[in-house]
């Protein structure tokens, strides 16, 4: 679990939010690492909130676009950025260095933009699914716990990074493998109960079951990201986040929608 310290520093680097800091050095970087997966739980609440009141008083689209929207607008589209340099990089077919180069740039090309126009859409359009207010608010408040507790597996010693500099080297190896294994069961045991808690025992199989569908969806893609590019970048944990957020919603609309 993460400390009030980690939690700050976690929200100063991850949302809008203006918390003030001077440098981070590796055990800073722990700390926040640690404390994404609830910081993303505590994002995932607040959409819900909004998204159950927009619901209330419309219907279940305007709801689901509120729900995708209120991250991020808290987060400055920080991980729709790592996405779209991802795409950008891998969609231009170089080698793994000039792909990184590519990454870097502050513009945006097409498959960037793509990418992000067909997340966006899948996401909206799997909450649709959701009859039910109580059942969607929930997966919105669970898709950015779950999709960021993925990153907990990504900072282990085991993944390469790509660069030697950036904020993929900073976090790199700052997550031990027990701490990973214990976040990514803890985040299983959670979607379990508040999927039971809203459709009773067949809602928590099928929550756990999207929870466990987002991870493998998250293992496949980062060895394809190791592979392509020599390693992880901060760009690719924005593109492992929106991912692996996107199956959980998808798979818990196809399994409890």
């Amino acid at each position: 679990m993460a400390d009030r310290t980690g939690f700050l520093t976690a929200a100063g680097l991850f949302t809008i939010v203006p918390v003030p800091y001077s440098t981070i050095d590796r055990t800073d970087a722990r700390r926040a690492v640690r404390a994404l997966p609830w910081l993303g739980l505590v994002l995932g609440l607040i959409a819900a909130l909004a998204a159950w009141l927009v619901g209330w008083r419309t219907g279940p689209l305007l709801a689901a676009v509120t729900g995708v929207l209120v991250p991020v607008a808290l987060t400055g589209a920080m991980h729709l950025d790592g996405l779209a340099d991802t795409a950008d990089g891998l969609g231009s077919r170089k080698p793994a260095p000039e792909a990184l180069d590519v990454m870097r740039r502050s513009d945006i090309g097409p498959m960037g933009v793509v990418s992000i126009v067909l997340l966006l859409l899948l996401q909206v359009a799997a909450l649709t699914v959701f009859i039910s207010p109580g059942e969607q608010a929930v997966v919105i408040a669970l898709q950015p716990l779950v999709g960021r507790v993925t990153i907990l597996a990504a900072t282990t010693a085991r993944h390469p990074m790509a660069r030697a500099d950036g904020f993929g080297a900073l976090v790199g190896g700052v997550t031990s493998t027990l701490g990973a294994a214990v976040g990514h069961v803890l985040v299983v045991l959670l979607c379990g109960v508040l999927g039971w808690w809203r459709a009773g025992l067949y809602g928590g199989l099928a929550l756990s079951a999207s929870c466990l569908v987002a991870f493998v969806i998250a293992y496949v893609w980062r060895r394809h990201l190791q592979r392509r590019l020599g390693g992880l970048t901060g760009d690719t944990f924005g593109s492992l986040i929106e991912v692996s957020g996107t199956a959980f919603v998808l798979a818990a609309a196809l399994l409890l929608g």
